[in-house]
């Protein structure tokens, strides 16, 4: 297995494992291996991860159904082992779809980490996803995978199912994103970059001041709402700039983003100049 080292920690995983064996842990090991990530999200809007474990535990013989790892903007919390120990079987797809046999040659719930997105009232929607495209990057890194081998399980599940589609539309995101975002985090995490800022791309030398139309977020280092905050400008504020660069994360269909002078960055939608 990959040494865990190699890949940039930008976050802690907390372990709180569910008591087993029983109906939501059956403390079974994955077999024949991790061949594939699903991607989920609760359905539960403004139910955290610490929500979503403490009520697995309470009700860990109600039913067999499961995943290993819930995601919010606070933590990223591992019930089931799948990043910090030996994986085990999870219940997060039901056994009589067979779409995850087609696709990857396997049942879901014998070769498959389960992954949970949580969204919605006062989490922060753009700290939860960094640390949810994260948490499935490393999973990809911890058992050789690409994002090819990273699926939602409204994919595998269609006539029931509508997750992760309908949490990442709450933060105004696409499945499609979430992969390419979930590529370009394994290409820098394994890059030998530390935790800080991601380098931008490249852009055109220009310069002048804008003037902001709504709340915006200066965003640390790179083009993109996953970017950190560094901090949030009010309408009427203005910023300087130095670069512009149409590479940026498309938000609206508008890909260009300002650079100020710290190199950071704001999207252009936001601004007048």
């Amino acid at each position: 297995m990959p040494d865990p080292a190699a890949f940039t920690q930008r976050y802690g995983i907390t372990r709180r494992l569910l008591s087993g064996p029983s109906l939501r842990r059956p403390m079974l090991r994955v077999s024949p291996g991790v061949c594939f990530i699903v991607a989920h999200d609760t359905g539960n809007p403004r139910s955290t991860a610490a929500n979503n474990v403490a009520y697995y535990e309470r009700t860990r013989d109600a039913e067999q159904a499961s995943a290993h790892l819930f995601v919010d903007d606070l933590e990223i919390i591992e019930c089931i082992p799948a990043l910090t120990g030996a994986p085990e079987k999870a219940w997060h797809v039901r056994r009589l779809v067979d779409n995850d046999n087609r696709l990857f040659g396997h049942d879901a719930n014998d070769a498959a980490i389960g992954i949970e997105y949580c969204y919605g009232g006062r989490i922060d929607a753009d700290e939860a996803y960094r640390k949810y495209v994260w948490t499935i990057a490393y999973a990809c890194y911890r058992y050789g995978l690409d994002a090819t081998k990273v699926t939602g399980h409204c994919f595998l599940d269609p006539g029931r199912k509508t997750d992760p589609v309908t949490g990442l539309a709450d933060s105004r995101r696409s499945f499609e994103q979430l992969l390419r975002d979930v590529a370009q985090e394994i290409l820098l995490c394994t890059a030998g970059a530390d935790a800080g800022p991601r380098p931008a791309p490249s852009g055109d030398a220009a310069a002048g001041t804008a003037r902001v139309l709504a709340r915006m977020n200066l965003r640390r280092g790179y083009p993109s709402r996953m970017a950190p905050i560094v901090r949030t400008l009010a309408p009427g504020d203005e910023v300087r700039y130095v670069q512009v660069t149409d590479q940026g994360e498309p938000v609206n269909g508008n890909a260009r983003w300002y650079c100020d002078p710290n190199g950071d960055y704001f999207w252009s939608g936001a601004v007048a100049l």
